[in-house]
């Protein structure tokens, strides 16, 4: 196939995955913005302007949870587009293979993951942070380098019993937690007391707490203005104890594996994220595949919408198999790297072997 052709089928596939790209980013915008009214309308320093912006910066984060269904439809798009047209029939007559005419497009995908690790990823997470740090300090006044968190609650062991420590927020690299809880525990592991504080910010030593409620089994809650607790926890490994995988932009991820492990801790969350991040590519090239199972046929009266709907449950299916095995992967119960690349090996094998079935015999 000519590199013209290859270029006009490459460039339709190019345009059709803008236009869904858009329509994607602005459904998504209107929603995130209605919700972010109700949310955060009742917040001093609120306007229908920030709360737009607010929006707007969130998206590039949300949209890299449907990018391998945007390189599906993209794909499907295509080809039934280039079949309406009788294109694809035009050049199956003059000799060219499904393989070559899917090539262009399988390309894009592969490219379009690579934009999305390399550009979408770094740019969302910087941007939902942001979001995130204007909106922290409405409600608190406080900047807040992370709000979200992967997982809520972390322990700390001192020779005064252990702690579970929790936060809505992280700030200051670490240093100071917004919106924390402390729970201490007896030696018998039942629960001693619970602090529920507005901040806690980490010192030498101790958590020095302010504003401060004070639980404890039979006894009334206590106000208090200040509270220390013991602790041995330095601020890094806080906050890669409770920073969220999804929020640390792919080329920090191997440095943050490595700081994790410096601690201790085992990071499977992160190298899941870095792996699952690796393998977009191929997954997007398995979407297009799939695709091209189900669109490549020529109908004389328009494609079966059954094979279509099973296109989109094939894909479907696909995503829902690889979160299943990233939380698996997350937890530790298989390797990161088995979990983000077996599921889309799969299906790179399914697409090719029906397709070569189909188109070679």
């Amino acid at each position: 196939m000519g590199w013209t052709l290859s270029k006009y089928f490459f460039m339709r596939y190019v345009k059709t995955t803008i236009y869904f790209l858009v329509g994607i980013f602005t459904l998504a915008l209107l929603i995130d913005f209605t919700e972010n009214s109700n949310r955060l309308s009742s917040l001093p320093n609120y306007s229908v302007l920030q709360a737009l912006s607010i929006s707007a910066m969130r998206i590039p984060f949300i949209m890299q949870q449907i990018i391998p269904f945007v390189a599906l439809f993209a794909a499907m798009a295509t080809f039934i587009s280039l079949n309406r047209k009788y294109e694809l029939v035009v050049a199956r007559s003059v000799g060219v293979s499904a393989w070559q005419f899917l090539f262009p497009a399988c390309f894009g995908a592969f490219l379009f993951g690579l934009m999305t690790i390399f550009i979408l990823n770094p740019v969302g997470a910087y941007t939902y942070n942001k979001a995130e740090e204007i909106v922290s300090t409405w409600r608190t006044g406080v900047r807040s380098d992370n709000a979200a968190i992967r997982e809520p609650w972390m322990r700390q062991k001192t020779d005064d019993g252990d702690t579970i420590i929790g936060a809505k927020h992280i700030s200051e690299r670490g240093r100071v937690l917004l919106d924390a809880s402390f729970i201490n525990f007896n030696d018998d592991k039942t629960i001693k007391e619970r602090f529920d504080a507005e901040k806690a910010e980490l010192q030498d030593g101790h958590w020095l707490l302010s504003n401060v409620k004070r639980y404890a089994l039979g006894e009334e809650p206590i106000l208090l203005t200040e509270y220390r607790i013991p602790t041995r926890l330095r601020p890094e490994f806080v906050e890669e104890r409770l920073a969220s995988p999804e929020t640390v932009p792919f080329i920090n991820l191997p440095q943050t594996i490595k700081v994790a492990h410096s601690f201790g801790y085992s990071a499977n969350a992160f190298s899941m994220q870095f792996n699952s991040l690796l393998a977009l590519p191929a997954l997007l090239v398995a979407m297009t595949l799939i695709a091209a199972t189900v669109t490549l046929k020529f109908v004389r009266f328009g494609q079966s919408g059954m094979m279509i709907l099973g296109g989109i449950i094939a894909g479907f299916m696909l995503y829902v198999i690889t979160v299943l095995v990233k939380a698996f992967g997350n937890a530790g119960f298989v390797p990161p790297f088995i979990a983000a690349w077996v599921p889309v090996a799969i299906a790179t094998f399914f697409g090719i072997s029906f397709l070569l079935h189909k188109e070679d015999g």
